[in-house]
């Protein structure tokens, strides 16, 4: 049996390719696309779909709100975003959505999340839950700060550009900033700060 599934974009290409992204896959199917939350929330009280796709650039005020009613429905939802801020992802957890997943993800792992959501699973992108783990204070963006996390584990450059699709040189000029910010004298002093500071 297949998982239906809602798309919820203001954005008409971006929501016409992401629908047709997921016809392709023969476990889901399509049954609605809106171009507002409101609407989004209402197609949902009427026809009950399985799991609600809702694009969020992190500045709508009522995506969190409409995503809990729709939770409330019965129906699964994820954020699909580029960039969400730590408070945002807090208040996603806090009000039960299944999940924050980032646009950039390649389709296979998406299919995947809208499967795991579906199950009743909470697909949450590591680096959004890293950066909403951290506290308010750290000067760090949050792909430095998922750099930190990895080499606060020991891992290298070489594994941590690996783990985050990222040039090698990215990863030592993440390093370097981080370092910059930090007021630290190196990489290890860096960490210290990071600990001492409770933000790894």
């Amino acid at each position: 049996m297949g998982i239906d599934v809602l798309v919820s974009d203001d954005l008409h290409l971006s929501r016409f390719s992401l629908a047709a992204l997921l016809e392709q896959h023969e476990g889901i199917r399509v049954v609605g696309s809106v171009d507002s939350n409101f609407d989004a929330l209402e197609f949902a009280e009427q026809h009950r779909p399985d799991v609600v796709i809702i694009s969020f650039e992190g500045e709508e005020n009522d995506a969190i709100a409409i995503s809990e009613k729709i939770a409330h429905l019965g129906c699964r939802s994820i954020l699909l975003t580029t960039t969400v801020a730590r408070p945002v992802v807090r208040q996603a957890f806090a009000a039960g959505i299944g999940g924050v997943v980032e646009r950039s993800m390649p389709p296979r792992q998406f299919f995947e999340a809208i499967r795991r959501v579906h199950q009743g699973e909470r697909v949450f992108d590591m680096e959004f839950t890293v950066a909403a783990l951290s506290n308010s204070d750290c000067p760090l963006s949050r792909r430095e700060f998922s750099v930190l996390e990895h080499a606060s584990r020991g891992d290298t450059v070489v594994e941590i550009a690996a783990r985050m699709h990222l040039s090698q040189g990215t990863v030592r000029n993440y390093l370097s900033s981080m370092v910059a910010k930090l007021g630290a004298r190196n990489r290890i002093d860096a960490l210290r700060i990071a600990r001492d500071a409770r933000w790894i």
